[in-house]
């Protein structure tokens, strides 16, 4: 038992940003590419990540739902409006404007030549676009062909594959782990 009494902290006392702030802050170099996601509440919650991390960009790709949307809000908690998003009929699209931006495209997606996530080398210098794929179908195959890497969460149980905000919470933290949790951010 604890000598000291354990106090959840408030949010006075997080000292969390305004929305205003966090789009005039500084930002991880990377963007999101969401490949024709179905559900609502994914997408809500990739958001909601994308706040916490302080995310460049989120493209929504084809059938991915849209903001505003009420059902995307249950989940994102008014990070809509913070992280900045863009839509794009095609995947494919968004992939080749993040390419002109010089961003490196990494699908995340189970495949014979994938890198597995523990293995997956960070270069600080560089700019990433991680790809997640459609629920059923995942990353799409010419996506996956045109990537300049495709990483694979390992997976130790009887399914395939993990939800999708699921795994985009593990590539953003695997990747702060392997740049320092600090290296972006001003402590001001």
């Amino acid at each position: 038992m604890p000598s000291t009494e354990i106090k959840k902290t408030s949010m006075e006392e997080l000292g969390r940003i305004s929305p205003k702030e966090f789009k005039k802050s500084n930002k991880a170099p990377i963007c999101l590419v969401l490949d024709n996601i179905r559900s609502l509440q994914n997408v809500g919650s990739i958001f909601r990540t994308a706040d916490a991390f302080r995310i460049t960009k989120i493209y929504l790709c084809g059938i991915t739902g849209q903001p505003p949307n009420r059902e995307i809000e249950k989940t994102a908690l008014g990070a809509t409006e913070s992280v900045e998003h863009n839509y794009f009929e095609t995947t494919l699209a968004a992939v080749k404007a993040l390419k002109d931006e010089n961003y490196k495209i990494i699908s995340i997606e189970q495949a014979n030549t994938s890198t597995s996530l523990e293995n997956f080398k960070i270069d600080s210098e560089s700019k990433y676009a991680f790809v997640f794929g459609n629920e059923v179908f995942g990353v799409e195959d010419e996506i996956v062909r045109i990537s300049d890497e495709i990483v694979e969460i390992p997976q130790f149980g009887t399914k395939h594959s993990l939800n999708v905000s699921i795994s985009a919470g593990i590539v953003i933290w695997d990747y702060y782990s392997k740049n320092n949790l600090n290296l972006f951010f001003n402590p001001s």
